[in-house]
This record gives C-alpha cells, structure tokens and sequence, in this order.
C-alpha cells in the first residue's frame, strides 16, 4: 500500500486536500477494517454512567456464553421427562448422569460432568418469535420499539474494559443477530467478529495482520499520524462520536501489535490431542478457541453452534449437531477445571426459548417460551445444582421460575457488575442495566 504523499511534511496544510479526512483514516492495516470516516461519524456516543451505588466483588473474571440459535428443546437436553408418554418423551431414552439427575440420551459427555455443573429448569419468558425470544436472552430485556438495548457483552466491554490489548467482547465466529450488538450504547462497545469459522482448515482472523508491506517503523509512524487526524478534529467538531472512534482505532492498532493478543487467536498453538479431544467440528473448535481468548484476557466470548429450531425430524436434527455440541461442552469444562480456571470462569448456555412439550404431527416440536432450561458453570455458580423445576410434562414452571431478567442481574453480579446502576445517554433517560429482576442467591456457592 502506498504513502499518502502528503504523510510526510507540513501537518498545517494537511486538510486542504480533497482527499482529507478520508484518506488519512484509512492508513495502514486500518484500510484492512473496512469502515472509513463517514460510517464512524455515525457512531453513537458512548455511553457516560452515573456512579455506581454499591459494587460487588467478582467472582467470575470472565464469562464464555454459548448460544444455541433456534430454541433448543428442553425434552431432548437438560430436562427431559424419563417418564413421560412417547408423544412427551420424545424419540430418545434419558440417561443418568453422575448426579443421579437425568439428560438427554444425546447428552453423554456431558452425563459425566453433571457434579461440576447446574442447570435451571425454569427459565420463562412470553416471546414465541425467534428475534424477540433472542433479544431476551441475549440483553436481560423484552424488545421496545422505543429503545434498543445492549447486548450483554456490550455492557461488559463498557463496564470493564479490554485486558491484555485483547477486544473486551469476541463473538465466535461471527455476530449472528443483530441483538449481539450495542444497542443504544456506541458502537465501540460492540463484538469483535472473527470473520472465518475456527473450524476451517485455513482459519484466520481477519484485521490480526498489517500489511505484508508495512514493516514496524512505517506502522508505528502511521498510527502517530493518526493521532494528528484525530486531535485536529477532536478540537475542531468536539463530537463525543469521535472519542468512540479514537478508542476504536486504537484498540485496533494495539490488537495488530501486539504478539501476546495476536496469539489469543493461533489455534494451531494447541496440541494436536486437545484440539481432537474437543473434536475437529465447528462446536469444538470454537469452543477451544473461546478458551484461549478468556485465558488471554478477553471479558466474553460469545459463541454460537449449530440451528436448534426443530419443527420436524427432531431426532434426526438432533442426532446430526447434539453430539459435537455434546463432546465440546464436556471438553471445555474439563478443560478450564484441569487449568484451574473453572472457578474464575462463567460458562453460560443458552437459546432464545424451548420446544413444545408435546410432540407435533411432524415428529418435531415447535416454539415455547413458557418453561425451557440454562446450563451455567464455574464462576461463582454451585457445582451439580439444579434450581427450578418443570411440570411432569415439561409445559410449566412448577418450581422456582428465572426470567431474562433474573438470569442477567445473577450473572452481572457474579461478573461484579452492578445491575441496578444507570446508564446516561445523550437525549435518552437513564436506562438500568437491568431493570428488576432478582439474584438467584441459591445458584451461587
């Protein structure tokens, strides 16, 4: 990529080119991002907080949050019915686990890991449609035509920050809904997406390398002149929106130079037996890698595997995507307990809502929010814990039930994130991180 000729010389006539503005963001491995000027200046605010009223001690530094797109069905996973007529069992035979509490037959693995984890069975919710029910489970709040709300790693990212030169908030592989995003935050607070799936044989994340023709020196002179750009129109406009992209871009540039951060993401540092023990599939590559990155010091890694909306066939469904998923997640909390690092690490799974209690004329089950299940380890959660119960048949909540709400605030504090804190926007009210909801004080050890 060649200079701006005018990269070198009197910075007093820097702006009175037509190019300008432009063509100076767009320097070095920034190019490489693919958003200029123009789409930044669009960025919102970021978000200025009011002080926090109390603040609690973590106990979770970081939290890996597996999402199950589709609405996995409870019958066939965490709470099925071993004694319930076929047309509620379904077509598959629960099995104990070591526990002595019941899984899905699909659920070996992870029948063999059940003392290190705990599930709720009594997750509920009102929205039967596939965006409502994510953005739910995905923010802690039901959708307003009013306000978009951000997704839980946003308010992570802006609550804590990144470590380690590392983005706060990675989504794995890439932002697979809208409500994975900032939401009425900025933009800067936003995932960082991979942009491949580590499960390709060629995987790479794009934006990790500068240009092959950018040696240190010329790499480092351009993001100095960056902060030239950056000061004169932080001066000039006095746009919050620039302080959102002045952090963007240097996040970026700390991200691309810094070996440590850039090595979060080499899969290949993994032995060849990890990576096979995992499994060579989409769920047990992202599942390592999410490791590597929370190891390194990412805050959350969101991951999501395989499509869960099983209308039809749910045997077959099941059968072709539970097993990776099976292997991966037992893998993954054997893993972070053998590192020492399942006590300091919340794994989060979850999905948008559950399936019918009863099966349907196609041999599947349809959307239902009324009662499904959340898997939760590590970081503060109670070991071999289940909390909450459905009815005989999987169609209620008999015991105990959690909202988005409930799930979110338990989890903000086991992150020693305030939930009851405001959030100030420009031209919008104070916004509660979350608003109500309880602790689940059972579900923490």
């Amino acid at each position: 990529m060649k200079m701006h000729p005018l990269c070198s010389g009197n910075h007093s006539n820097l702006f009175n080119t037509q190019q300008g503005r432009r063509d100076f963001l767009q320097v070095g491995a920034m190019a490489g991002l693919g958003i200029t000027l123009p789409q930044l200046l669009k960025l919102q605010a970021a978000a200025i907080d009011m002080p926090a009223v109390e603040t609690y001690k973590a106990k979770a530094t970081s939290i890996i949050h597996i999402y199950l797109p589709g609405g996995i069905a409870q019958h066939e996973s965490w709470d099925p019915k071993p004694y319930a007529s076929p047309d509620y069992r379904g077509p598959f035979s629960p099995i104990k686990g070591v526990t002595g509490e019941y899984v899905g037959e699909k659920f070996a693995h992870i029948s063999k890991i059940l003392d290190k984890i705990s599930i709720i069975r009594s997750v509920t919710h009102g929205e039967a449609a596939h965006e409502r029910g994510t953005h739910n489970m995905l923010t802690g709040y039901r959708p307003s035509p009013a306000v978009k709300f951000p997704s839980f790693g946003t308010i992570i990212s802006h609550e804590q920050g990144s470590r380690n030169n590392l983005p706060p908030y990675v989504a794995i592989p890439n932002v697979f809904a809208p409500e994975q995003g900032s939401g009425y935050m900025s933009s800067a607070y936003g995932p960082f997406a991979l942009g491949s799936d580590p499960a390709d044989k060629n995987f790479t994340v794009r934006d990790l390398a500068s240009p092959k023709d950018i040696d240190e020196k010329r790499f480092d002179r351009r993001r100095g002149l960056l902060s030239i750009v950056d000061e004169h129109f932080r001066a000039t406009e006095k746009s919050d929106g620039l302080s959102a992209m002045d952090s963007f871009y240097h996040a970026a540039y700390d991200l691309i130079s810094s070996t440590q951060a850039r090595e979060a993401f080499n899969l290949n540092a993994e032995s060849d037996k990890l990576r096979d023990e995992y499994g060579r599939t989409q769920a047990g590559q992202r599942f390592l890698l999410a490791r590597r990155l929370v190891e390194a010091g990412t805050r959350m890694v969101s991951v999501n595997y395989g499509s869960w909306d099983h209308h039809s066939n749910i045997k077959g469904s099941f059968e072709s995507q539970a097993p990776q998923f099976d292997i991966a997640f037992a893998r993954l909390i054997k893993d972070l307990d053998e590192r020492g690092m399942l006590d300091t690490t919340l794994v989060l799974v979850s999905s948008e809502f559950g399936r019918t209690p009863k099966i349907n004329s196609t041999n599947g089950r349809d959307h239902y929010p009324r009662v499904f299940s959340v898997a939760m380890a590590g970081g503060g959660v109670k070991k071999g814990f289940v909390y909450g119960k459905s009815d005989a048949l999987g169609a209620e909540p008999d015991e105990n039930p959690v909202g988005p709400e409930d799930l979110a605030r338990t989890m903000y504090r086991l992150l020693g994130i305030n939930a009851s804190k405001r959030l100030v926007l420009e031209g919008v009210r104070p916004i509660d991180i979350v608003n109500g909801g309880r602790l689940i004080q059972d579900l923490i050890a």
